[in-house]
């Protein structure tokens, strides 16, 4: 959504979706994240730390969420409860389609980024799943706080 297109009822389902339900989940959460000292993991994006030309608002959404994932270790570190992110870059999935593009669309999409990529592949929906499993391993016990960017070095260019 461009600024020239900007839309309140789109911007507040972004936030809705990226901000107020991550937020509330791990509250109704919280006695049981302390009972077993728990661990929140949030899937931002790299494009909640970089600019996102035409998708600010989006980008806006995993901003907050990475600033959360900051401030509520402040809050919750002493009750044993760690708070973690990650930010996968382009990733192989059916979001541009259910976006509505064009299968077209979605090849031109997706070279681009891979031309983008230093690794030369979007990532795997397992590469995201196995940094979850990583975060919330009971062992990580000092980790907290982090935003683990997934994007196969795109930040890198």
């Amino acid at each position: 959504m461009p600024l020239a297109e900007t839309d309140r009822s789109v911007i507040a389902k972004l936030f809705e979706l990226n901000v107020t339900a991550p937020s509330l989940l791990p509250h109704a959460a919280l006695p049981y994240l302390r009972e077993a000292s728990g661990s929140i993991v949030s899937v931002s994006s790299t494009y909640g730390h970089r600019p996102l030309a035409g998708g600010a608002h989006y980008a806006a959404t995993k901003s907050a969420l990475e600033q959360l994932t900051r401030s509520w270790p402040l809050e919750r570190a002493r009750d044993g409860v760690r708070v973690n992110a990650i930010a996968p870059g382009p990733t192989e999935t059916g979001v541009l389609a259910a976006a509505g593009l064009t299968e077209e669309a979605i090849d031109k999409v997706r070279s681009y980024e891979r031309e983008r990529i230093p690794t030369g592949r979007l990532g795997d929906p397992r590469d995201v799943a196995e940094w979850i499993l990583r975060l919330a391993d009971p062992q990580g016990t000092h980790l907290t706080g982090q935003v683990l960017t997934i994007d196969g070095g795109l930040e890198l260019s």
